[in-house]
């Protein structure tokens, strides 16, 4: 694997999939007023990837699932269970998101991911708590491409 942490804008990132951190999925989308990098999905890259989650009904904590990448130029959009039915995340909840997402990026043979800080935002996490879990689970993974951490920078 080959890990780099950058500073910017993960839909600017020149990846084949992107992660997005998500909620468990039990409030429908249409009654959430995204923030973070879902909101910016939504406003750069319409609705259609959050319908194609409002299919899939619950998701437990920690999963990942994939939707299109809607009007934005990545090939899919990976969707983690990064934060619980309090909004907060856990260790456990980072570390199972990422694994996922690894794994389904394996699994549909994309080459390169590009991923936020999982459960910080929204999730209640601090960045500088956040980042070590993150990069100590990727050691974990077996991905033989591109893993890129994007620290939001406006």
């Amino acid at each position: 694997m080959n890990l780099t942490i950058v500073d910017g804008d993960l839909l600017k990132q020149d990846v084949d999939v992107i992660v997005n951190a998500w909620n468990r999925n039990v409030i429908p989308w249409w009654l959430l007023l995204p923030q973070g990098v879902s909101g910016a999905i939504k406003k750069r890259g319409g609705l259609q990837p959050f319908r194609g989650l409002g299919r899939l009904g619950a998701i437990p904590l920690g999963q990942a699932f994939e939707t299109t990448a809607g009007k934005l130029p990545f090939k899919a959009i990976i969707h983690v269970a990064g934060i619980n039915l309090l909004w907060r995340s856990s260790e456990r909840s980072v570390r199972d998101s990422v694994r996922n997402a690894i794994a389904l990026a394996k699994e549909r043979g994309y080459r390169s991911i590009a991923m936020p800080l999982i459960g910080a935002g929204s999730g209640g996490g601090k960045p500088a708590r956040i980042q070590p879990i993150i990069e100590d689970e990727l050691t974990r993974c077996d991905f033989d491409g591109e893993v890129r951490i994007v620290r939001y920078r406006k």
